[in-house]
């Protein structure tokens, strides 16, 4: 457990992206609530229409798909289901030792291809320059997944 110390520097860079990727997870929820606050829509739940203080004139219309407050949604949704691997698989890759560059390379790269990613969904960018940065990232994970899985078990 030597390789989790905040004295290996590939510890810390692990470390400096994974907080990035923290921060980007709990911002986008964040950016929901504001874009649902903003448009007085977007919500999902029937009882999310009772009269409340944050809500205080209620309308059946507030159910309907907004694509403002859904386009945040789905970007949530997307980096849920994509940072969790890569503090899972940054982690293992940490343990095997890479070399220093590799595991900057990698890791910002990852915090890289994630913001642009964001960005080019905001910016309501075509699926194909999505993808190139969804793949980019999956492929970092992938990578380091199987580079500490040779390390681990090789």
């Amino acid at each position: 457990m030597d390789n989790l110390t905040p004295e290996n520097p590939v510890f810390v860079t692990y470390a400096i992206a994974a907080a990035l990727m923290v921060l980007k997870l709990m911002g986008q929820g964040w950016m929901t609530v504001y874009r649902m606050m903003k448009s007085d829509t977007g919500l999902v739940n029937p009882e999310d229409l009772r009269q409340t203080p944050l809500n205080p004139n209620p309308r059946a219309d507030q159910l309907d798909l907004n694509d403002y407050v859904d386009r945040s949604r789905r970007m949530h949704r997307n980096d849920l289901e994509n940072i969790p691997g890569f503090w899972m698989a940054g982690l293992l890759f940490v343990l095997v030792g890479p070399p220093l560059w590799l595991a900057q390379v990698l890791m910002y790269g990852f915090v890289g291809a994630r913001l642009l990613h964001a960005l080019a969904y905001l910016g309501k960018q075509n699926h194909e320059v999505r993808a190139t940065f969804y793949t980019i990232g999956s492929l970092i994970v992938i990578y380091m997944a199987l580079h500490a899985l040779v390390g681990l078990v090789g």
